[in-house]
This record gives structure tokens, C-alpha cells and sequence, in this order.
């Protein structure tokens, strides 16, 4: 009896896993017809960006081909869109933040905190190239008006820990994606956020290997064709594959922790609740940011300039082709010829070739060719007015594009100022990149602190470009005591003209009107001989020395030795009294006999 009650218990289990499959994979197609016009709207965007800017959407809603009226008509592609599109990519790069973080309160606690967090940012950065990643995610936003990031912990990265078995065991550490809007479906089009989505699909097609590799099931597998393979509209196809479907519920009162269900071919392959405590407060969430070019009121995806772009290019390539078809008249001639005066076949097949002689009828008209006249000066000045709209639609001037500007500016000054006024253009861009990788990196400090459960090894960047070996764990990560910075890169010549200008307005010096030496270092530095002035001045030396000193005075009195720099000792253990982080009455004890002492050796 028990074992028929097992069995039937197993039997309904499979039954319910089966229904679970078909309803995710029913759920996937449905959001994918749904937003089937949004997908032939970026497949057009793509197909005019590479220059196939000849196609449409029928009725059906498939991408075609247009196909020309007439056999002569010139079809030529004169690609403005791939041009600008360069253009806001390179300003982008130029405008690339990169995180960093900042302490609440001067306390050592919090910029111990602080400096870990920046440092383990930059680490992530090094290793994912995630300058790549974000120009990646930037390429798909302009294009196609929205683009994602997933933030994931990857299980087989990081240190080799040991072996379980024949597999082996590593810490594990962040991944970070970037997908195209075509691999994403929210449950609702008119979202207008992250936060208003309920439920998220993303879905890939993958080859069955990699799916047996992961989740241990073996599937079929058949070809996979489309926008899940070729999003371009492209015959792509994929063998021995299935599209893998991830979907994604936020907690409700059912479901306090989520829900996360992975389904590929009709079978059930995870289910369970979201992985990941990503939230701002702990909470679980979906591990992916989202990135616009233009936010859009009332949708969930963006608006790319490329959209605005297709009719403007419709219309250029339409006025340079019929321009250039009546260069051709008017260069090749129309020839007239009265019926039966001459072989009208062989005339055409042959043209007319410089030197030719044309033989006619006797009594006939001779051949001669029509008058077109010159070129009517409207094609000029409607090709002028496109050339000026794109400029206006794109927000990238000419100066952007070619360097070269139509305003007669030849000062630096005013170049600049053009220059500046484009990134204004762009602002709507710039502040959707910042908020997406602020909020990629609030999701990557979030996954440490939930799964860097042993001792990790960081290499941090200390005072004076010293390299420093340091040891933590999850417990020294507070990723919700501080505060994200988006900092942008500046190149060497626009530091050493800000130092220079801060120089000649007297912020630098003291009010004597002179140079500290940690300040000459770092201006030194700055220009690139940091090296030869480190040589002479042991400044930086000391300071490390006096910071090593604050902590080990919080377990124990130290003496201060005779070579040290007096002055630059009492200044850094004062700084650790005034900073308010040492509440302690013994430790401010010893800090404030530690700096009696100096002063007793300095005098």
C-alpha cells in the first residue's frame, strides 16, 4: 500500500513538474508575440545601421525586402545612421563612470569600509573588462533603445578551493553580462520600470550540451532558428539546441523569497526560490539593470535614435538616388530615334561609343537626343535640409561627426563649447548608463556580501601607489553604509590642465605662497615623474608608518622612535581622534600620550 502511495505521489509530482514546463514555455511564446512589432521594429534599426537599408515590415509582420519599381532605378545606400551612431558611442566612452565608493563619516570603520568596497569594484572591473561589458550594453541601447545587465554569482570562478570528488571546488566570484533586449520579456509592455515588473523571462537559445553540463538532463535537442538565434532577421540556425527559459517572480505573500523556474524543451529543469539577496535592504530581486538610450512614457523598453533616424534616411537615399539618375540622363543622354530608321536594337545593346557612326534612313529624322535641361536646384536644397535634420534628431553636430563644423569657430574655447553642447544632447544617455552601472555595482557588493563566506585575497591600491595584500571575508562588506560614486575617467592632458589651473589660482600653496612636499608629489606624479621625486621624499613612508601605528594603539601603547617625521605623525594620529570613529576612552588614552611623545622628541 505504502508503495502505491509513493508512486502515485511520484507520478503526480511529474504530472505537476510537466504542467509547470508547459506553462513556462506557453508563458514565453505568449510575451513574445505580444511585443512581436517592438522585435521587427529593432530588426529594421539593425538591418539600416549595417546598411541593408532597403527593407520593411509587411503586413504579416515580417521582414522584406523592398523591391525597386523599375529595373533602372538607382538603389544606393548613403548610411548617415552608422556614422552618428559612432559618434554618440565614442562621446559615451569619453563619459564612461567608474564606480566608486564613498564613506558616510570620516570614522576608520567606515573608510576601511569604504576603500574594501572601491577596491573590490576595481578588481571586478579589471578581471570582467567591464569597460567592454558596458560598451557592449551601450551599442544595444542605441540601437535598439534598451539593453540589460545581468548580475550573477558564477560557482566555477575563483580560487580552486579543493576537489568534491571528480569536480572541482572554487570560491566562486561575480559574472556580469550584458544581453540584448531581445533575450528579455517582462510580464507587462507598459512597465515603466524595473521595479514595476512583476514577473521577467529571459530566454537564449542554448545547445543541449551546455544545458546537460549545467542542470545534469539530456534533451533532444533541434534546430533553433529566429530572433532567439539571429536577431538581425539573418537564416541563422543552431543545431542540437533548445531555447532556455528563465523566469523570474518577485516575493509576494505566497512566495516570500520568489520564485525562479528554468525550462527548456517541455522539461522542468530548476525550480526554487530567487538565488540571490541583491536588494538594498537584503531583499531579493531580479539579478538584472536595466539600460535606455530614451526613456519612453508608459513602456518598458526605450526609444533609440535609430528610430528616429530610418524615415530621415528613407527619405536621403531617395533624394541621392533619383539626384543621381538625372546625372545620369544628363550625362549619358536619352537618344530618340523615328521608328524603322535605324536597328534601334542594336543601338542599345551597343550605345553610343565616341567616334560611332550612325547610319539612318534616308527621308527620316536623324537621332538626337532629349533636353533635360540642368539640375533643378531642389535637389540641393533638399538634401541640405535632410543632412540638417539628421543633425537634429541624432544631437550629434557635424563637429561630432567629421570634424568639421559648419560655424565659422576657430577658437578653443568655442570648439569646446560645441563639443559640450552635444554631450548636453545626449544628458537623457549619459544618466541612464550612470544609474545602470551604479546599480550593477550596489548588486555586485550584495553578492559578496552573501557568498564570500571564507577569507578572499585582495590586492588594494594604498597611499602613495603602494600595493597592499588584504584579507576579508563578507563580514567586513556593508554594502548599504555607503555611498555609490560614478566618477568619470579623465584623460592625462585634462588632469595636468586642471592641476595647472588650480596652481595658478593659488589653491594649491599654503599662505606662504609655497608647495607641501605631499602635495609637489602628487603634482608629480600627476605629470608623470611621481617615480623621480618618490626617490627623494620619504613623506608617503611616514604616513603608512603613523596609520599601521592607529592600529595597533587600539590593542596596545606604542613609542614613538627617533627617526620618525614628528610633525606628519602627530597631524595623522590626531586626524584618527578628531574623526570620530575611536569611542573608546582607553584607545583616545593612548593616542593622546602616543602624540605627547612626539612632541616631546620633536622639541
Amino acid at each position: 500500500m505504502k508503495d502505491e502511495e509513493l508512486k502515485e505521489r511520484e507520478r503526480m509530482e511529474e504530472a505537476r513538474r510537466d504542467a509547470l514546463a508547459r506553462d513556462i514555455t506557453r508563458d514565453f511564446f505568449d510575451r513574445q508575440e505580444e511585443r512581436k512589432a517592438l522585435e521587427r521594429g529593432w530588426q529594421v534599426n539593425m538591418n539600416f545601421l549595417r546598411g541593408n537599408q532597403y527593407c520593411g515590415v509587411s503586413p504579416l509582420g515580417e521582414i522584406v525586402d523592398e523591391e525597386a519599381a523599375y529595373f533602372w532605378q538607382a538603389r544606393g545606400c548613403y548610411n548617415h545612421i552608422a556614422p552618428t551612431i559612432d559618434a554618440r558611442l565614442a562621446r559615451l566612452s569619453k563619459v564612461r563612470p567608474s564606480l566608486s565608493v564613498r564613506a558616510f563619516s570620516d570614522s576608520p570603520e567606515d573608510m576601511k569600509t569604504a576603500r574594501l568596497c572601491s577596491n573590490i569594484l576595481k578588481a571586478v572591473k579589471g578581471r570582467l573588462d567591464l569597460d567592454g561589458v558596458i560598451a557592449r550594453a551601450t551599442l544595444w541601447s542605441e540601437v535598439c533603445g534598451t539593453a540589460f545587465y545581468k548580475i550573477v554569482w558564477n560557482f566555477d570562478e575563483g580560487k580552486l578551493l579543493g576537489a568534491e570528488g571528480s569536480e572541482p571546488r572554487r570560491e566562486g566570484d561575480v559574472s556580469v553580462v550584458a544581453l540584448s533586449p531581445f533575450e528579455v520579456y517582462p510580464d507587462s509592455l507598459s512597465a515603466e520600470s524595473m521595479e514595476e515588473v512583476r514577473s521577467l523571462i529571459h530566454a537564449k537559445a542554448v545547445p543541449v550540451r551546455d544545458i546537460f553540463e549545467r542542470f545534469g538532463v539530456e534533451l533532444a535537442g533541434r534546430t533553433v532558428e529566429g530572433v532567439a538565434l539571429s536577431p538581425t532577421g539573418g537564416r541563422g540556425s543552431l543545431d542540437d539546441a533548445e531555447i532556455l527559459i528563465e523566469r523570474y517572480t518577485r516575493p509576494d505573500g505566497e512566495h516570500p523569497e520568489g520564485k525562479l523556474e528554468i525550462a527548456a524543451g517541455g522539461v522542468l529543469l530548476y525550480e526554487g526560490p530567487l538565488p540571490y539577496e541583491n536588494g538594498d535592504r537584503g531583499e531579493r530581486i531580479f539579478p538584472f539593470v536595466r539600460q535606455t538610450c530614451t526613456e519612453m512614457p508608459g513602456s518598458f523598453y526605450g526609444v533609440s535614435i535609430v528610430d528616429r533616424m530610418v524615415p530621415l534616411q528613407r527619405a536621403y537615399n531617395a533624394v541621392r538616388n533619383r539626384k543621381h539618375e538625372f546625372l545620369n540622363r544628363l550625362s549619358m543622354g536619352v537618344l530618340t530615334v523615328e521608328d524603322g530608321s535605324l536597328d534601334a536594337e542594336e543601338l542599345a545593346e551597343e550605345g553610343l561609343a565616341p567616334g560611332r557612326v550612325i547610319v539612318y534612313r534616308q527621308g527620316a529624322n536623324e537621332p538626337h537626343f532629349l533636353d533635360f535641361g540642368s539640375l533643378p536646384s531642389d535637389f540641393q536644397e533638399e538634401e541640405e535640409r535632410l543632412a540638417n535634420e539628421f543633425i537634429l534628431v541624432s544631437g550629434m553636430s557635424e563637429l561630432s561627426r567629421s570634424s568639421s563644423s559648419a560655424y565659422r569657430v576657430t577658437s578653443a574655447s568655442g570648439l569646446q563649447l560645441l563639443l559640450e553642447q552635444d554631450t548636453n544632447r545626449m544628458q537623457a544617455s549619459v544618466e541612464s548608463v550612470e544609474r545602470a552601472v551604479r546599480a550593477a555595482g550596489k548588486q555586485i557588493l550584495h553578492l559578496y556580501k552573501q557568498f564570500a563566506a571564507n577569507k578572499r585575497l585582495l590586492r588594494m591600491t594604498g597611499e602613495g601607489g603602494e600595493t597592499e595584500v588584504y584579507y576579508f571575508d563578507r563580514s567586513d562588506i556593508s554594502a548599504d553604509d555607503v555611498e555609490f560614486l560614478t566618477e568619470y575617467d579623465r584623460t592625462p592632458a585634462e588632469v595636468k590642465e586642471e592641476i595647472l589651473s588650480l596652481f595658478q589660482a593659488g589653491l594649491l600653496t599654503d599662505g606662504e605662497g609655497k608647495l607641501s612636499d605631499d602635495t609637489r608629489n602628487k603634482i608629480l606624479d600627476a605629470f608623470g615623474y611621481g617615480s623621480l621625486e618618490n626617490a627623494r621624499d620619504i613623506t608617503h613612508l611616514h604616513l603608512r608608518k603613523a596609520e599601521r601605528e592607529n592600529i595597533v594603539l587600539r590593542e596596545r601603547g606604542v613609542e614613538p622612535d627617533e627617526y620618525d617625521d614628528h610633525a606628519v605623525h602627530i597631524t595623522e594620529h590626531t586626524r584618527a581622534l578628531l574623526s570620530g570613529g575611536e569611542d573608546d576612552e582607553t584607545i583616545k588614552a593612548r593616542l593622546a600620550a602616543h602624540i605627547r611623545a612626539h612632541r616631546a622628541l620633536e622639541k
